[in-house]
Parts: C-alpha cells; structure tokens; sequence
C-alpha cells in the first residue's frame, strides 16, 4: 500500500487535542515545549486549558497545529511505522509536511508561521473579512454567485474542499451577499464561519508580499519524501521554487479535490491523516470513493496502532 501523510491546518485545533497520546508519551508535551521556547508562551497550557478565544487568535491557532502535526508525525515514526511516499497538507498544514519532509527546521517553522498568523490578521482587520461554508452546489455555480456579489469588493472560492463543499471569503459584506446569491443558485447550505481572516483570497496579497520577504531569509531544503501542494496539485522539491509556492499560497485558494484526485491517480492507495482531528479523512472519503483506497486519522492512540496493523487488521 503506498500512503500520502495529510497533514491538517487552521479549523481542526480544538482545546485538549492530543490530550489521549500526551496521557502516556512525552514526546508530545516535549515538541510543544520546544514550540514555546520560540514562542515565549506556554503552547500546551493553551491547547490543554484555553481559552477557546485566545487558541483561535490566528497567530496562536498556526503554531499550535504546526506543533500538533509534528507531535503527531514523530509519534508515528516512534512507532515504527514506515515513511510515506508523498507529504502534503491543507493550507498552514503544508508548514507541518514540509518539517516532516525535512525541509523546514521545526523551530524556524513554529516562528514562521506565527509571523504568517500576524501578517494574514493585520492585512484584513478584524469585522472587514468574512469566511463562509457552501454545501450542495456547483463550483462554477458558487464562482458565477460570487462574480455577482461582489460588486466594488471581494469574495471568492478559496478552498475547493471535495466535491459540493467549498469555502469562499472577502470582504464581509461581499461574502454575506454571496451566501444569499447560492442560496438562490440552489446550495443546501450556505453559513458563516467563526473566522475574520479572509485566508486564501486575494484581500492576503499584501500579507503574500510581506511573507515573502520573510521567506527569502529562511532556510530551505530539498524534501526528503516527496512534497505535493493543493496550490497546484503537483510535487514541489526546488527551495526557490518552495519560497514562491508558500508566497503564492498565502493568496491562492486550495484546491484539496484536484490534489487528492492527483495522487489517487499517481497511485496513492491510502491517505493517512497526521494531526488532531479527522476533517481530511472525511474529505478525502467524499472525494476517492474507489473501494482500494483507504483513508484514515492518528489522533489517539487507538488509531495509531490500527494504522500501523495495516487496512483489514483484527
């Protein structure tokens, strides 16, 4: 069976995520200790005791998934289990594959991304931007709803999740506009999401023009496992060319369907999801529905060593 790691990013951090494998390993308060070294502020004291508000500030959500997605990816190697052909991740959750890959330091990233967080926030103030969820609509139908909504302002598909789920942010009032004109086109659902950071639009290019400065002092390395990006669904392994795919991403949408439709058909035969949670795991069942293609989540200890037995197992 050939395996791609998932690595999840903003949206699946939750208070007392980890709680199940840090009970019985150190390795996962021991990577989040390292985090907060760079950070000056105890990383694991948040994620384990909140507040909710204050873990869902961008700039503290970014390092704290980084550090649960390698937390995560070191537990499995302590495990034993065997290196996975191809790395990726949804938005912040590329920083995690590339520190699996061995690309990106583990520290540099823990600073990179909160600067990331900061940068994405001071772009789009707080109550300007707006992100919402379209269920159970064309993509071209919610693309058609936003060129009608957005008037003077922005909003635009940003996260191409799996078939009938997409994201689109911008300007609020936009988005708000957008989600009357799918519900009108047919979507099932249409909602806000409690965020304020338009991600992945193009109100982040300026945040996208400042991150690549910071970027172009950051040291880079050819991937050790292969590197694929939903920015474009395709492998990534030159570290100019990684710079400007991390400069690009922060204003380019996620196009998560093509990319899993890319490796499922490079022969990508299981997708293991390497962090808190499982929302990849239930995106990529909606979207490879070919009964040899197997998808699953390491977020307890339980499903670790049902991964590690291999698909069938008893």
């Amino acid at each position: 069976m050939t395996s791609a790691f998932v690595f999840p990013g903003q949206g699946s951090q939750s208070i007392g995520m980890l709680a199940g494998f840090a009970a019985d390993n150190r390795l996962v308060t021991d990577t989040f200790a390292e985090a907060s070294t760079v950070l000056g502020y105890d990383l694991w004291q948040l994620v384990s005791q909140g507040p909710l508000e204050d873990l869902n500030a961008t700039e503290r959500t970014q390092p704290a998934m980084l550090a649960a997605g390698v937390a995560t990816w070191r537990l499995w190697q302590q495990a034993g289990g065997a290196t996975p052909a191809v790395v990726c991740g949804h938005s912040l959750g590329e920083f995690s594959a590339l520190v699996a890959a061995e690309a990106l330091g583990f520290a540099d990233a823990v600073a990179l991304v909160r600067h990331r967080g900061e940068l994405m926030q001071q772009a789009v103030p707080v109550g300007v931007g707006a992100i919402a969820a379209v269920l159970g609509l064309d993509d071209d139908l919610i693309r058609a709803a936003c060129s009608e909504a957005a008037g003077t302002e922005v909003v635009e598909p940003v996260n191409f999740n799996s078939p009938g789920q997409v994201v689109i942010a911008g300007n609020a009032g936009a988005v708000t506009r957008a989600i009357d004109a799918c519900k009108a086109r047919g979507a099932k659902r249409a909602v806000l999401l409690p965020m304020s950071v338009p991600a992945h639009s193009s109100l982040m290019q300026p945040a996208a023009e400042r991150f690549g400065e910071r970027l172009a002092t950051l040291a880079l390395h050819t991937p050790k496992i292969p590197f694929w990006s939903p920015v474009d669904a395709i492998v990534h392994a030159d570290p100019a060319a990684l710079r400007a795919l991390l400069k690009r991403q922060l204003a380019s949408p996620v196009h998560w369907s093509d990319l899993i439709r890319s490796l499922a058909a490079a022969g990508i035969t299981q997708f293991v999801e390497c962090g808190p949670g499982k929302i990849l795991t239930s995106l990529n069942r909606r979207i490879e529905r070919r009964p040899d293609i197997h998808c699953a989540a390491l977020e307890d200890p339980a499903s670790l060593a049902a991964v590690l037995a291999g698909p069938g197992a008893s």
